[in-house]
């Protein structure tokens, strides 16, 4: 498995040309069951394991988990912001530099998958009740200088959490230090 695959062991998101209710039903549901998942997945694993990296130069598998936590509260909060405001810019962050802080190298796993199964409690309410009108609604992400709707969105946060999925079982598997 080349470097490319490594990164991208499901491949990168592919937008449907045409969002449908079941696509963005299954994306929700995917969302709901990641916390489970996550704690499915490393709740045997020791701390040398949660050391494990899924590529050479990549993120632990304890990095991965805390990204995880960050990332879904910004798009949480995003999801918030489009609902509330017209267009909103969102605000990027440096996912990197977040991977390094302290927080993050030195706090048990067990913190961020309990804040993940909260969070996403939250996160599939709301999601599950949006309109086909809110659905549409749209934020700006200025890295990328496009919009993106809610329900491109929430393929994107779906496609997230299998993108980790499978690198927690990609650094479980190859056992890379």
């Amino acid at each position: 498995m080349n470097d490319r695959q490594r990164r991208f062991p499901i491949g990168e998101f592919q937008k449907p040309n045409n969002i449908t209710q079941q696509q963005i039903d299954s994306w929700i549901q995917t969302i709901a069951d990641f916390p489970r998942t996550i704690q499915n997945l490393t709740s045997n694993l020791t701390q040398e394991q949660l050391a494990w990296k899924y590529r050479s130069g990549g993120w632990t598998i304890a990095q991965v988990i805390h990204h995880c936590a960050d990332s879904h509260m910004n798009s949480f909060i995003r999801f918030k912001l489009a609902l509330t405001e017209d267009k909103p810019h969102i605000r990027p962050y440096d996912e990197a530099a977040w991977a390094e802080l302290p927080d993050t190298l030195a706090a048990p796993i067990q913190d961020s998958i309990q804040l993940l199964d909260s969070l996403h409690k939250r996160w599939t309410i709301l999601l599950k009740n949006l309109s086909p009108i809110q659905l549409k609604r749209e934020f700006i992400h200025p890295e990328h200088n496009q919009s993106f709707s809610l329900e491109e969105n929430i393929g994107i946060y779906a496609w997230h959490c299998d993108h980790h999925r499978a690198h927690i079982e990609l650094a479980i598997s190859d056992q890379i230090t």
